[in-house]
């Protein structure tokens, strides 16, 4: 039997343009310690604990757990690209679902740096060659398209296939950007709250294919905390007990991904499988989320992820974005939070920064981008090299 997973406490700190932050290790603590407050607990009840980032020397985790406790308990550091804090949570709720221990913390940070994401390693071998070699076998790239930044190369193609093959249009992808910048004008924990207009995205012509400037998130500093336990734990400790972890998938690449279509070597593959896999761990399926954190690291990939939920078909995702399906007033809100768009985008940080706001929508704390009535909500985070995850969450 499988324990029951409580959500126990969720925090975080704003996040930050790169230069303007904390440093990595006290972000890390102040959001570890603000998710310990949530849940009304201190550290030393903490039984083990998994930190999520991507730019930092081996044993950031303990760098930043330190500040908030130096009890002996194992930390375990955690790298999946962009989804290193969806990693640790997943990894936190094994630990108490599987009875090892009654109470886990997940923290994520990043540091980062301006400019485009790219290796850190260049002169190794790139954990992201075999997509890299994937899709520009697929889509017939040059050498020199293939010297781009992997991300800028990688999503400026998922763009353009959007635009040719499924008839996606500029202005259905400036309005995922749009509704970003609208959601996040209500999260004093997001970067970027002024509204942006079609003209202002659509000016001038692509930075590669068909992707934008402001089609993407922006490089982004900050920390993100989530405390996991048992219902037995909660109820010994006086431990809020309504939010549980009801669904949950997660998987890495499939060989055919890389010899198909193009949109599954770029998430929707990894997508697909994971909210498949949660959707039959819940009991649930599309029609029954209310609210969605999901990881649009561009515009375009926010587009493809709605499919790979099940939110709708290619065929009519265009539609499902025009008729404002994916915001208050629609079929269902997604990011409410302002998503990576917006709120921003702290590598380690973002899945941790995805379930917090989750938590907060389901307790019925969001303030002014408060979903009304949520009572089920879903939170997909990707990472290139890949890594998917979806997870369901219910008000009990």
């Amino acid at each position: 039997m499988k324990n029951k997973v409580v959500i126990a406490g969720v925090g975080m700190v704003p996040f930050k343009k790169p230069g303007q932050s904390e440093s990595y290790d006290v972000m890390g603590a102040t959001a570890a310690r603000n998710a310990l407050t949530d849940a009304g607990i201190d550290y030393k009840l903490v039984e083990q604990a998994y930190a999520g980032y991507v730019y930092g020397d081996s044993c950031s985790g303990q760098a930043a757990l330190y500040q908030v406790g130096i009890t002996g308990i194992p930390i375990y550091n955690v790298n999946n690209n962009c989804a290193s804090g969806s990693s640790a949570f997943a990894l936190a709720v094994q630990a108490v679902e599987g009875g090892t221990v009654d109470c886990a913390i997940a923290v994520g940070f990043e540091e980062m740096s301006p400019g485009a994401i790219d290796l850190v390693f260049p002169a190794k071998t790139s954990p992201l060659a075999r997509h890299s070699e994937s899709v520009a076998k697929l889509m017939g790239l040059t050498d020199a398209e293939q010297q781009l930044p992997p991300a800028v190369c990688m999503f400026g193609v998922q763009a353009e296939m959007l635009q040719k093959e499924y008839g996606v249009s500029d202005l259905a992808l400036a309005k995922i950007a749009i509704k970003a910048r609208k959601h996040a004008a209500h999260n004093p924990n997001a970067i970027f709250r002024d509204p942006l207009s079609e003209e202002q995205i659509l000016v001038g012509q692509p930075i590669y294919r068909g992707l934008r400037k402001l089609f993407a998130c922006p490089p982004s500093c900050g920390g993100a905390s989530v405390v996991v336990c048992s219902e037995a734990f909660a109820r010994k400790h006086g431990i809020r007990s309504d939010i549980h972890l009801i669904g949950k998938g997660s998987c890495s690449d499939r060989a055919e991904y890389f010899e198909g279509d193009v949109m599954d070597v770029l998430f929707r593959g990894v997508s697909r499988e994971a909210a498949n896999m949660a959707y039959e761990s819940a009991g649930v399926g599309p029609d029954d989320i209310d609210v969605i954190e999901l990881h649009d690291c561009f515009t375009s990939n926010e587009i493809i992820t709605y499919t790979a939920l099940g939110l709708c078909d290619m065929a009519g995702a265009e539609q499902f974005v025009l008729e404002g399906q994916n915001t208050y007033g629609g079929k269902v809100v997604v990011n409410p939070s302002g998503g990576l768009l917006a709120k921003g985008h702290p590598l380690g940080a973002t899945g941790l920064a995805q379930i917090t706001e989750l938590v907060w929508q389901l307790r019925g704390d969001a303030g002014e981008r408060q979903v009304a009535g949520a009572r089920t909500a879903l939170q997909h985070n990707g990472g290139l090299g890949s890594a998917g995850f979806v997870h369901i969450f219910q008000r009990v």
